[in-house]
């Protein structure tokens, strides 16, 4: 496998148990991955993260707090890595907890290395989607920002499903204003057809939920 094939993702390997820690380093390496390593969890928060794709190799119990617990509160620090879990006592209902809080994959010790790269390449995966779905949203989001009040009111209304004349009647616009709004409405989004503009809008409505 290249070794450039990941230059771009790095996996951040959070483990108080130094000899394992080295071992997933050094397994993660032999593909070609970047690695970060830490011997707890604020290690890894007060250490200067690059914005690349990545996710995190997490122990489940960790000095200061469990790595369940600390997996359930990324988010509140603005992470959204995906994690991959690793326990030497893990049972279900640890597991069905980590799943639930996102974790990719549950690895007992001693996990084979197989399992541990394709847990990892499967949350770098999620990863990249993750980041390519939000970059879209926040594109969408920007040319949206763009269009004039009007603009907005009637892309609004026409991916509602509405008629062009039903729009004039609900803003008390002439068709011909209409067709106007909604075609500079169309232009700045970037929409080739009515199909793309109803997914804009979607979107728009998913991020605001």
């Amino acid at each position: 496998m290249p070794s450039n094939a990941h230059e771009i993702a790095i996996v951040h390997i959070i483990d108080d148990d130094e000899s394992l820690r080295l071992a997933v380093d050094s397994l993660l390496r032999s593909v070609g991955l970047q690695t970060r390593t830490y011997g707890a969890a604020r290690e890894f928060l007060d250490a200067k993260r690059d914005d690349v794709p990545g996710c995190l190799v997490l122990d489940v119990r960790l000095p200061g707090i469990s790595g369940l617990d600390f997996q359930e509160q990324l988010s509140d620090h603005g992470i959204h890595m995906p994690a991959v879990l690793v326990t030497g006592h893990g049972d279900i209902p640890m597991s069905v907890r980590a799943m639930k809080a996102g974790a990719v994959d549950f690895l007992p010790k001693p996990f084979r290395d197989q399992d541990m790269l394709d847990a990892v390449m499967g949350a770098i995966a999620r990863d990249r989607k993750r980041r390519s779905s939000d970059g879209e949203a926040a594109e969408v989001r920007n040319r949206f920002a763009t269009l004039s009040p009007r603009e907005r009111q009637v892309m609004m209304l026409v991916t509602a499903g509405k008629m062009n004349k039903q729009v004039a009647g609900d803003l008390e616009l002439s068709e011909i204003t209409v067709k106007i709004h909604r075609g500079s409405a169309m232009r700045k989004m970037g929409a080739r057809t009515l199909a793309d503009l109803v997914r804009m809008a979607d979107a728009l409505k998913t991020a605001n939920e």
